[in-house]
């Protein structure tokens, strides 16, 4: 009999740990399960935010706006001058006398975001790609990643065009660029910047005087030869991968110096450039 009582006390015990275990499982379960569900109604949340009409509140320069809700919005396929650049004001100007307090229908290609967290849109009113209208007033240049590619062809001929019937700030005045007189230091073996889009497609020495540089809001450093942009002869670029190769900062580092580089020149929007991965391919003529 009492062997009988201890099996039934056995059997209640093992009844209520199962019990036990499966009531715990089921609340996990409905826990991380309405937790997920609150996370995706979340995101399509923020989807529905940054897509489709949206009020423009504020503009930030030529290139990136704010929307309603704080979000900021940068153009994609374009970009303008930084500030303390010759066509910064003009391009500001004109996208606040565009786009600002009107609703825009905010168009995305196939990358979201950028490193800053900014939106990557193009901005369409009343059927018109104003990031196209930029390039083709004059007012920005074409300027697209490998991913987002959806207005190149547009885009990158509307820039053709305003700098072949210099159109606008970016293109309205040209100077013809003399390039600097090389010391002998520099070498028989090294061409002046401006005569560098003769050799297109050829590994060269490029010597000649920094006039002009900055670094984008992608973190690329442009060191552009004998006039200031967008009427330089020639560019070396630095992306910011390659950065961590150069000096602290080397827009300024090498800005307003006479210096060569080397590498295979390459033809950019119109104009010859060298890119730069290795400190080894610039230095510094003293």
């Amino acid at each position: 009999m009492n062997k009988t009582l201890e099996k039934l006390n056995e059997n209640k015990v093992v009844i209520s740990i199962l019990l036990s275990a499966f009531i715990l499982g089921f609340f996990i379960y409905f826990t991380f399960s309405s937790s997920d569900k609150l996370i995706t109604s979340n995101v399509i949340k923020n989807v529905d935010i940054i897509e489709g009409k949206k009020l423009v509140t504020k503009i930030i320069d030529g290139d990136t706006v704010i929307i309603e809700g704080g979000f900021s919005i940068r153009l994609l396929g374009i970009d303008s001058d930084e500030k303390s650049y010759p066509c910064y004001t003009s391009a500001k100007e004109r996208i606040e006398e565009l786009v600002l307090n009107k609703e825009v229908y905010l168009e995305a290609d196939k990358e979201d975001q950028d490193q800053y967290k900014r939106y990557l849109r193009y901005l369409i009113l009343d059927g018109e790609n104003i990031n196209l209208k930029l390039v083709k007033e004059g007012l920005a240049i074409a300027r697209f990643s490998p991913d987002n590619i959806k207005y190149k062809e547009e885009i990158s001929n509307a820039e053709k065009e305003a700098r072949e019937n210099k159109i606008g700030c970016k293109w309205g005045e040209t100077f013809t660029a003399q390039p600097t007189e090389l010391p002998k230091v520099v070498g028989s073996d090294a061409i002046s910047a401006c005569n560098a889009g003769n050799y297109i497609g050829k590994e060269k020495i490029i010597a000649g005087k920094v006039a002009d540089s900055y670094k984008s809001k992608t973190n690329t450093v442009f060191l552009n030869f004998e006039k200031p942009y967008p009427n330089h002869c020639f560019t070396a670029v630095i992306f910011s991968s390659d950065l961590i190769n150069f000096p602290e900062n080397p827009q300024n580092y090498y800005g307003e110096k006479l210096i060569r580089v080397n590498g295979v020149i390459k033809e950019y929007q119109g104009k010859p450039e060298i890119i730069l991965e290795d400190r080894s391919q610039i230095e510094v003529i003293t």
